[in-house]
């Protein structure tokens, strides 16, 4: 069996959750239903974020903007205020698979996230549970961009050949694969479980834990190298 070093896994959609409830937090503030995510990712607008070409905070602004001035009688500030609160609920049945998996195995999250992800990650208790993590908005680029996943794989430390990548976006998945990557389309936690075991990436009864101290993120070496270039 083909033997694979490192594991590249999406975060939303995948590993985090986030409720459906959205309807009610726009019926509360006077705004249509759907228009909160509508507004939040327009391909423009989203893809600012995402870049890295404003911040968590200028897009949340935006998003609180252009609601308020599609719907004048509406509290959108508010409804945005109340929105942005929310960081998610982790996947316990996917976050017990990393766990399962070999301790050699190195975790990277490959992430299209606004600049919020450090925060997101420490609020939900994984800020140290990989062994680095790839954000769009820092990098510059997201997934499915080659420049994104070639980057992963450098932190990584392996060629796409010894890769797994797991996404719930088929896109980003044969992306990968076209790298070279062994791909897995993410729906659900069975064939998750199915596809690492077949993998050869499950230790079941293994008890190290998956970081282990000393490890680098890729949002901590860019901060080093934002401080030595200042």
């Amino acid at each position: 069996m083909k033997r694979f070093d490192a594991l590249l896994i999406d975060f939303d959609g995948v590993l985090r959750r986030w409720p459906d409830d959205d309807h009610l937090l726009e019926a509360a503030h006077g705004l249509p239903p759907g228009s909160l995510r509508r507004t939040a990712f327009a391909p423009e607008l989203r893809d600012e974020a995402l870049l890295g070409r404003i911040s968590d905070e200028q897009w949340r602004e935006r998003i609180a903007h252009d609601l308020q001035r599609a719907y004048p009688h509406s509290a959108a500030e508010q409804a945005v205020m109340r929105w942005s609160a929310a960081v998610g609920e982790l996947d316990s049945e996917v976050l017990a698979l990393l766990d399962a998996c070999r301790p050699e195995l190195r975790r990277v999250l490959v992430s299209n996230a606004t600049s919020r992800l450090p925060r997101d990650l420490q609020a939900l208790g994984l800020a140290q549970r990989f062994h680095a993590v790839v954000n769009s908005s820092e990098l510059g680029h997201a997934k499915p961009d080659s420049y994104c996943l070639l980057a992963a794989l450098a932190y990584a430390g392996v060629e796409a050949g010894h890769a797994l990548f797991v996404d719930d976006d088929a896109a980003n998945v044969a992306a990968a694969m076209a790298l070279g990557a062994h791909g897995h389309h993410y729906r659900e936690p069975a064939g998750l479980r199915q596809w690492l075991e077949e993998a050869g990436a499950l230790c079941l009864d293994a008890q190290t834990p998956i970081w282990r101290t000393g490890e680098r993120s890729a949002s901590n070496d860019d901060d080093e190298r934002s401080q030595r270039q200042r």
